[in-house]
């Protein structure tokens, strides 16, 4: 490459036009034999290079036109952390997206009217004898209650201590006055039904939490393999004792779901508590620095309860520095 007027313009410096030609030749000369930036000894008018690492960009820029030579550092090395262009989240999940919201807000909105209106309404009798019978409100007179019913009503009671620690501390919002405890104690009774305002209203990330709050209640109950071994156990017995029902049962069970509204909603609370639950592993898996290693429980957590309930036995403890640190992640859809 023959230049006859170098010129070296730097990110930090003005130009600087170098009149002796030793000095211009032994600063454009390649110090190794396979530079990172390889030149054309062809001339050309523009010739870009591009590398893209964590949003920096190094580019080299060539023009023979007057033996101009334009070279841009690299940040790669001398970007201080704090600088803007290093922050996460900031085109990215730590914003709130309310198309999430909107379309979270207009499902649940959808499933209220379904469930009040338009869901079947065949037997409300019945439906009051049933619920007396699994409250245990009603003596024995007899009747045999169907096995599948029973299972997933003990499902849906283990549900909401599932969620309650896959939510605290790490679905709490550090970006809005919502607390997340009232709705989780409100989902004793209503399901994802009481869920989905949260899940509209959350903001993430979570605020951090400190080593002596994880050591008092609830989190202490919640963080204890303890109760995760309980809730997965249970689980397990449920399942079992609906997969041994017989072909009757479940005949049974379907027609009570296209009749009854309480086991229709059931139903349906238990579908979406099932279809929410991945993520939820997900968001606080990402807090606790494990998804490298634990994120082949993500597919596990698909399995209704069971699979959350696994993850809830062999997830590490959380780390008051970790669930600080952790990385703000973007809201369901």
């Amino acid at each position: 490459m023959s230049l006859t007027n170098a010129t070296f313009i730097s990110c930090n410096f003005p130009s600087l036009t170098l009149k002796n030609p030793t000095l211009r030749n032994s600063l454009l000369q390649p110090q190794n034999s396979n530079p990172r930036i390889p030149l054309s000894r062809k001339s050309s008018k523009v010739s870009i290079f591009s590398a893209t690492q964590f949003c920096k960009t190094s580019i080299f820029t060539s023009q023979n036109e007057k033996g101009r030579l334009q070279i841009c550092q690299s940040t790669l090395n001398d970007q201080k952390p704090e600088d803007p262009v290093l922050s996460e989240g900031e085109n990215g999940g730590a914003g709130k997206n309310w198309t999430t919201s909107i379309l979270l807000f207009v499902l649940w909105g959808a499933l209220m009217f379904y469930v009040l209106t338009l869901s079947p309404n065949q037997t409300p009798s019945r439906d009051m004898y049933f619920l007396k019978k699994l409250l245990n409100l009603k003596g024995e007179d007899g009747f045999r209650m169907n096995e599948v019913l029973v299972s997933v009503w003990y499902i849906m009671g283990l549900w909401p201590l599932v969620y309650s620690m896959l939510m605290l501390p790490t679905a709490r919002s550090s970006k809005s006055k919502v607390p997340v405890w009232p709705f989780l104690i409100l989902s004793c009774f209503g399901g994802a039904y009481a869920l989905l305002p949260y899940f509209v209203l959350w903001k993430p990330p979570p605020p951090p939490v400190d080593e002596s709050e994880l050591r008092r209640w609830p989190l202490n109950f919640l963080e204890s393999k303890l109760t995760a071994w309980i809730s997965l156990a249970a689980g397990l017995g449920m399942v079992i004792y609906a997969g041994l029902a017989s072909g009757a049962d479940w005949n049974e069970y379907y027609q009570y779901f296209n009749e009854s509204k309480f086991i229709h909603v059931m139903s349906l609370d238990f579908t979406l508590l099932s279809a929410f639950a991945p993520f939820w592993v997900y968001n606080d898996m990402t807090s606790r620095k494990w998804f490298d290693k634990g994120s082949w429980l993500l597919f596990l957590s698909l399995v209704p309860l069971i699979g959350p309930a696994l993850y809830l036995v062999l997830r590490p403890p959380l780390s008051a520095d970790a669930e600080a640190a952790a990385p703000s992640l973007t809201e369901p859809k």
